[in-house]
């Protein structure tokens, strides 16, 4: 995957072909970068297991093999100058398509299985294991939210302007894909991407351990991170607050509203959110009264 984001990466210098509104490269660079990410996470964290490593390593090559078809077939894609993703437009570009989405429903099924392993291993830590499932279950759900892209919703797809005939599901929600959009990431600014909580969800699985990493070396600099129920209500204030906010933005986009755009229910509901993160890490941060030491017999016997 690093090889072919270098590749991908010439590619977007090299060939100035566009396809759905971006650089024809920009989907194998970013899908290439993404697993780079994805799967140094998930080897890191098949080290945690004390039990059913041998399945752990089976499920951890089968990411490596679904992730690697995946991006044969966008590659492919990419130098025929086809979509990759919702295209049947011939039967070549439907069985491609189709290829995809097995791969993606065996990954994702794999990624759970390490889930399932990683919530009966024993973690001695609690902050980290609340980090790792944590991300994990969040990462789980966002990436199921690809599968509600991949829906054949015809009213979805009438409503962006699409040709239902040659397209099945679309990125964006309400408006055509390949419109106006963000830099770099490709979202829309004139409607719902569901891009948006695909991506941020399915990233809880590196951002949630960094901030335990963070906290922990943090420690030495600040007194209250070094107790470890401190870290632990910490993380536990992000893993809340991260999962809140995948809803609000997958909430966000089903309403065909652009990221950058939220209208006052949205931002309210954000600011409650902010809110409540906020109040949760100063309690996390509060210094707590200490234990008062059990009463002696003599202490408890009443006075005459």
């Amino acid at each position: 995957m690093a090889t072919l984001a270098v590749v991908s990466a010439v590619g977007l210098v090299v060939d100035d072909r566009v396809l759905v509104g971006a650089p024809i490269w920009a989907k194998p660079f970013k899908f290439s970068v993404s697993f780079v990410a994805y799967c140094l996470t998930l080897a890191w964290m098949l080290t945690l297991l004390t039990r059913g490593r041998r399945i752990g390593r089976w499920a951890g090559h089968v990411v490596v093999l679904t992730g690697l078809i995946e991006m044969v077939i966008i590659t492919v894609q990419v130098v025929r100058g086809k979509r990759s993703h919702f295209n049947t437009a011939t039967a070549f570009d439907s069985a491609l398509w189709n290829a995809m989405g097995t791969t993606i429903v065996v990954l994702w099924a794999a990624t759970l299985v390490i889930a399932v392993l990683l919530l009966r291993t024993r973690i001695t830590d609690r902050a980290t294991a609340l980090a790792v499932r944590g991300g994990l279950l969040i990462a789980l759900a966002g990436a199921g939210l690809g599968f509600l892209m991949a829906l054949p919703s015809e009213s979805r797809q009438a409503a962006a302007g699409l040709d239902t005939a040659d397209t099945m599901g679309a990125h964006s929600v309400g408006v055509p894909d390949g419109g106006p959009s963000m830099p770099l990431t490709g979202w829309s600014t004139t409607g719902g991407d569901l891009r948006a909580p695909h991506f941020v969800g399915m990233h809880a699985l590196q951002l949630l351990p960094l901030l335990l990493i963070a906290l922990v070396l943090l420690a030495p600099r600040f007194t209250r991170l070094r107790d470890a129920g401190v870290r632990l209500r910490l993380v536990q204030v992000a893993v809340g607050g991260y999962a809140v906010l995948v809803a609000l933005i997958t909430w966000q986009a089903l309403r065909g509203q652009p990221l950058i755009h939220p209208d006052g229910v949205t931002l309210a509901a954000a600011a409650a959110i902010i809110a409540a993160v906020a109040y949760g890490t100063w309690r996390a941060l509060r210094p707590t009264a200490p234990a008062r030491p059990p009463r002696t017999a003599a202490e408890q016997e009443p006075v005459a």
